[in-house]
């Protein structure tokens, strides 16, 4: 260097500092480090481009900005796949699906009872572990002032008017001459339902739940940080039953209290079921956009969920920030088949009300998925690896972590106005498949769903699965003549098992499951499987076969359930759940449950209405029997 070198007469300038040979080279070194870093540090500082003025052309600048940027896009969108696979972390001990039960997870309809993001977490996740997705790191985020994906596309507004016209009969009915016996249970199923409201709104409105035996308001840990989950559940229920004043209360909450902007742990599928397929039934009712708005904006909270590398979404979702996992319970961090599978009818109506495919899109991949996935002996078993795509262990349940799937299969078809062949092809292989290697007779000749663990059967049935008879009749109704009267039959003896679980126990209402081995029949034999939550499932299925065979035992099978609630189940200040149902003094659990709102007293109170009163020519029920309307037409409305 000029610098250094020697000049005459004169030592070297080190040499001068009294430095040896050795020392000099050091000193050297040190000496270009530091000029190096110091040069370098101007282009490499975040707010480098001012000094890269004071050295380029100012077209040259502006082409470095340029690549610079383009850059660091790249290297967040690689960042974010590197971030999306190395955050594994335990799992909130507290947060459980419906579809678990208390010592396990309870129904994924516990059932937990779940526009494109993709990224996702290792293939080589251990089990227990959770994955951390942060669900806006792959989407480009708009130039200060530039229109939002909302804000540029093509103006759109859903036609309610020509909606309402298109339906084939009033949704409450004609309401003609009835026997006074029908009618005198109708109204005491109402007058519950008053009674549960009311106890609700006097000592625990706007808490998710009511514990009326304390007489507080219970929050839970399920809905990351929303609230009102009786309100947004009874909305419907408490229309359909001719509730005025307590409609309006409870509009008047969602209108003034009902806050989105949480930060919380949220379960998918149950956000899902509850919220939002409240909210749209609470809106195709009534027409009220308050409901449609917050269904919408609720909805787009869960689209980060589907940030996964096959875009099979987790289970958890953090509703403020958009990072989602899978339960820490789910086998090696993968997906349950009941919560990813049952979102189909709501997403494909966001998609309907806004206009916006995104919603439909993220559910028609799953079923991509799922189509392209082998199926051992033709069975969905209840694990998916959202990462892989393939099933993580061979477990078939068509009860908690399994059922509603196959009921939104076939639903689907129904909403679409029988359209969506693909689903009921799915739904008939899939019932086929169920029926060859699941469905046994008992020695007493009851008959009953199995379970499927690797080709060993497990001889239980839970509560979750007494859905299927109704589910059953449903799909009975639509198949061909040669196959109709046999899946009637079907419903009905697997309808007929599930009555018979109520009517052996000492309270009249049936175990959260029951066996048959060991001599037993269609009766718990454990004690952690003799408890009564105030689920829906077997009324729901007296409602369908009802309204498919008018045949008058289910009227009368659900009458005896309503003299049970009432006899066990009602106290001073609402509906508790029962922990042992083989008692005629049972202890209560404290809990009245947002479904019982929701689905028990719904389905018990249509039982006991004329088929007309949301008609199944025009409404199917999401699987929290919230009514969602069959898309008779296309609805978009001209925008001037």
């Amino acid at each position: 260097m000029v610098l250094l070198r020697k000049l005459p007469g004169m030592p070297g300038w080190p040499a001068a500092l009294g430095l040896r040979l050795p020392q000099k080279f050091l000193f050297l070194l040190f000496l270009s480090g530091l000029l190096t870093l110091c040069f370098g540090a101007l282009f490499l500082l975040p707010d480098s481009s001012r000094f890269k003025r004071l050295f380029l052309p100012r077209r040259a600048t502006a082409s470095a900005s340029s690549s610079s940027s383009s850059s660091a896009s790249s290297s967040s969108a690689s960042s974010s796949s590197t971030r999306d696979t190395d955050l594994p972390r335990s799992p909130p001990a507290a947060a459980e699906p419906r579809h678990a039960s208390p010592a396990a997870p309870r129904r994924l309809r516990e059932k937990l009872r779940t526009a494109a993001r993709m990224a996702g977490p290792p293939a080589h996740t251990a089990p227990g572990s959770r994955q951390q997705v942060q669900g806006g790191e792959r989407r480009a985020e708009p130039a200060t002032g530039a229109p939002s994906a909302r804000e540029t596309r093509a103006p759109y507004r859903f036609d309610y008017e020509r909606f309402r016209r298109s339906l084939r009969h009033p949704v409450r009915g004609r309401r003609p001459g009835e026997d006074p016996e029908t009618r005198a249970r109708r109204m005491k199923v109402k007058e519950m339902m008053k009674f549960a409201w009311d106890n609700y709104k006097q000592y625990a409105l706007g808490k998710n739940e009511l514990r009326p035996l304390t007489k507080n308001g219970h929050i839970g840990n399920m809905f990351g940080g929303l609230r009102g989950a009786t309100v947004v559940d009874a909305l419907d229920t408490l229309y359909i039953m001719e509730l005025e004043e307590e409609f309006q209360e409870a509009k008047k909450w969602v209108e003034k209290s009902f806050d989105l902007n949480v930060n919380g742990e949220a379960s998918l599928f149950e956000v899902n079921i509850r919220y939002i397929g409240g909210l749209l039934a609470a809106y195709y009712l009534t027409g009220e956009e308050v409901f449609k708005s917050k269904a919408l904006e609720l909805g787009e909270k869960l689209l980060p969920a589907f940030n996964t590398p096959t875009g099979i979404p987790r289970g958890v979702i953090n509703l403020g920030s958009g990072m989602s996992w899978s339960w820490g319970w789910a086998s090696a961090g993968s997906s349950i088949l009941a919560e990813f599978g049952t979102l189909h009818l709501e997403f494909l109506h966001l998609s309907e009300l806004s206009g916006n495919p995104v919603f439909a899109e993220k559910v028609m991949n799953i079923r991509k998925v799922l189509n392209r996935v082998e199926k051992p002996q033709g069975l969905y078993p209840n694990f998916l690896s959202p990462v892989t795509g393939n099933w993580v262990q061979h477990h078939v349940s068509i009860g908690g972590l399994g059922d509603s799937f196959y009921e939104y299969l076939i639903k689907s078809w129904l909403m679409s106005d029988k359209k969506d062949s693909e689903a009921k092809k799915m739904y008939d292989d899939a019932l086929e498949a169920i029926e060859k290697h699941l469905v046994k007779k008992s020695a007493g000749g009851l008959t009953y769903i199995a379970e499927w663990r690797g080709g060993i059967l497990d001889h239980k049935m839970g509560h979750l699965a007494c859905f299927s008879g109704g589910m059953i009749a449903l799909g009975a109704e639509h198949a061909g003549e040669e196959r109709k009267q046999h899946y009637v039959d079907l419903a009905a003896e697997i309808t007929n098992t599930c009555h018979e679980s109520y009517a052996r126990s000492d309270t009249k209402l049936g175990p959260e499951a029951f066996r048959f081995d060991a001599g037993t029949e269609a009766m718990a034999t454990r004690l952690s499987e003799r408890y009564y939550i105030l689920r829906p499932e077997v009324v729901e299925s007296y409602m369908y076969m009802w309204r498919l065979t008018h045949d008058p035992k289910y009227r009368q099978w659900g009458w005896e359930v309503v003299k049970a609630l009432e006899k066990h189940c009602r106290v001073e200040a609402g509906f508790s759940g029962i922990r042992d149902v083989y008692t005629t003094t049972p202890t209560h659990d404290n809990m009245q449950q947002s479904f019982f709102l929701a689905e028990t007293l719904k389905y018990l109170y249509l039982l006991f209405c004329e088929d007309d009163v949301l008609s199944l020519d025009d409404w199917v029920f999401n699987t929290e029997a919230h009514p969602l309307p069959v898309n008779h037409t296309n609805f978009k409305a001209s925008v001037q």
